[in-house]
């Protein structure tokens, strides 16, 4: 009796410590490190999935915010110097792969292993006090006074910032560029007066068209897209045929850790992350905002990250954008 005592608790504490050790993490609160402004796109993908996430970690995610640098590079750097334990994450976005030909990063954006959620599709808007009812107005009166016209499109080196490049390469167009710290200081700016175009993604741009503070002048894609109490918002591309050798550059907003964390976190994180894609809050979330999901992890996140790093970095490199030669960081050529 005793032996069989004796062998039964044996088998008990093995299958116990079996059990604890696969939740050896999380064993405390972690921190998501956004690097874009509070509000903006990043900051609200990550917020609505670190929520789900925390669900099934069994810890809370703190969502904090630090702006600044080029191209996120203040976010990057202090998430990236945390130590690399899988308790900091860095909330971020496409945007942030050109912090490197713009001087504020010095490595390779494969030093992290990324989160995809999704993204929603860029759109070119004005304010309504202004005289510019279409795309066309706008750009020739652009053209006809190159760099008069003051606009918006998040921080420098953003995707935002990339499209409106996009734009003037494309229709010969020359705007005032005034960067901002995300996309909704730059959408403030907007509706304030201080900018009179602005781009940024439909997601966030959504709330403030419906509401008559912005008006829609044209989607970034080449498809046109409607939107519940707005109509149809055409494509760019109807007017200037142009805009398709520079677009569309699509967002990637999710998180990462470095990705050199131990790699028995790894596949923690991956299991949340999925079950938190899965859920019906996000799923309506995506859906009410205009959001295409991903859900992407591992090998498949970073092969569209690093297309989109060599994409980003040598496209502002040619269109005289960059401080940084992409070759010298080791970017390829697309």
């Amino acid at each position: 009796m005793k032996k069989i005592l004796a062998v039964s608790l044996i088998v008990f504490l093995s299958l116990t410590a079996g059990a604890f050790a696969g939740k050896d993490f999380p064993k405390r609160n972690i921190t998501n490190v956004v690097v874009w402004g509070a509000g903006g796109g990043t900051d609200t993908c990550n917020r609505v999935v670190c929520a789900e996430m925390a669900n099934f970690l069994g810890v809370n995610i703190n969502v904090i915010n630090k702006t600044g640098g080029v191209a996120g590079s203040v976010g990057m750097s202090h998430a990236y110097s945390q130590k690399h334990d899988g308790y900091t994450l860095c909330g971020l976005s496409e945007s942030n792969v050109t912090a490197g030909v713009q001087g504020g990063w010095d490595k390779k954006f494969d030093v992290w292993d990324t989160f995809i959620v999704g993204g929603s599709p860029d759109v070119i808007s004005v304010t309504p006090d202004t005289p510019y009812k279409t795309l066309k107005d706008l750009i020739e009166a652009a053209k006809a006074n190159p760099k008069s016209i003051k606009a918006a499109a998040g921080g420098a080196g953003s995707i935002h910032h990339l499209n409106l490049l996009a734009v003037e390469k494309g229709s010969g167009a020359q705007f005032n560029f005034i960067p901002y710290k995300g996309s909704s200081p730059s959408q403030n700016a907007a509706m304030t007066g201080e900018v009179s175009v602005v781009v940024t993604s439909l997601a966030e741009q959504q709330q403030l068209l419906r509401g008559g503070k912005l008006r829609a002048l044209g989607m970034l894609i080449p498809e046109s897209f409607d939107v519940e109490g707005l109509g149809t918002i055409p494509s760019s591309f109807d007017s200037y045929e142009g805009l398709s050798q520079y677009l569309p550059i699509s967002q990637a907003i999710g998180f990462a850790v470095p990705a050199d964390v131990p790699e028995e976190v790894k596949p923690v994180l991956v299991d949340a992350f999925k079950k938190a894609m899965d859920t019906d809050k996000v799923k309506t979330w995506a859906k009410e905002n205009y959001y295409l999901l991903s859900g992407k992890t591992g090998a498949e996140s970073k092969a569209v990250f690093d297309a989109l790093e060599s994409n980003f970095a040598w496209t502002l490199w040619e269109l005289g954008a960059a401080k940084i030669n992409p070759e010298t960081l080791g970017i390829t050529k697309p």
